[in-house]
């Protein structure tokens, strides 16, 4: 029953994003007073590639084959590497302090550091909150058998959302900022199944959710900035954000004068 529950899950959250994205992009070109500069706006094709990968997770949890495959990995992986690689638990934020560093260093991107947090902010609030929920319902045990949360990956997850937008921001300026941030996020995932915590499923579901999720930031920013910005003054803006820190969620307000 556990596999049924997250297959309609995730197929629900992937539909919901189908619809709401273009509910979005529609209130975008049917509002004139809201002005956006270089957003991402809904495209249809921006949902193939985490589709592909998310699709790709959920089929393994219920496909002998997968199954059997994320085995052979999981054995492959145990003969050859005695030591944990602790590197994973830096790297995956490695991609998402890049798109910050590079605006403290100098090296404008497609948006200035007020939008770009609210954001990123609310990249990760939908990162987080879609793979604890995921985790919560699936009890997937993990490889070294030291819990029943291993679906999706959260590390791989967190370090493809910032992958994504470090690519976003930055690949006006320069494609290799965006390649480098996906070849750290690869290497993030790599490292999780070398340190026997997840199977290859884990990984590339945690992929899929991660760049799905830095779109939708993305698509929320006008409604976002527009319901929480105070537009009544020119001095002054205040912007209600909301966060999560990969274990708890929130929101803060953040005062522009």
């Amino acid at each position: 029953m556990k596999k049924v529950q997250i297959k309609y899950l995730i197929l629900l959250s992937l539909v919901y994003s189908y619809s709401f994205g273009q509910h979005i992009n529609d209130s975008i070109i049917n509002n004139s007073n809201l002005i956006i500069h270089n957003q991402l706006s809904f495209k249809y094709k921006q949902l193939i590639i985490p589709t592909i990968l998310i699709g790709y997770g959920v089929w393994a949890t219920d496909n002998d084959q997968l199954e059997f495959f994320n085995l052979e990995i999981k054995e492959e992986v145990s003969e050859h590497i005695d030591d944990r690689i602790t590197m994973d638990d830096f790297t995956q934020y490695a991609p998402l302090v890049t798109v910050f560093a590079l605006d403290f260093g100098g090296i404008k991107g497609k948006n200035n550091l007020k939008d770009k947090s609210i954001i990123a902010t609310t990249s990760a609030l939908i990162m987080g909150t879609t793979v604890a929920v995921i985790k919560k319902v699936s009890h997937v045990q993990r490889p070294d058998e030291t819990g029943v949360n291993s679906f999706p990956s959260g590390h791989t997850a967190t370090a493809f959302m910032g992958a994504e937008l470090l690519f976003q921001e930055y690949k006006e300026v320069s494609l290799w900022y965006g390649i480098s941030g996906y070849i750290v996020a690869s290497a993030t995932g790599i490292f999780r199944m070398l340190n026997n915590r997840h199977w290859l499923s884990d990984i590339v579901t945690g992929a899929g959710i991660g760049i799905l999720s830095a779109k939708a930031g993305y698509w929320l920013y006008p409604a976002i900035n527009k319901l929480f910005t105070n537009n009544k003054s020119t001095t002054k803006k205040t912007v209600f954000v909301p966060y999560y820190d990969g274990k708890t969620t929130g929101f803060g307000l953040v005062s522009i004068f």
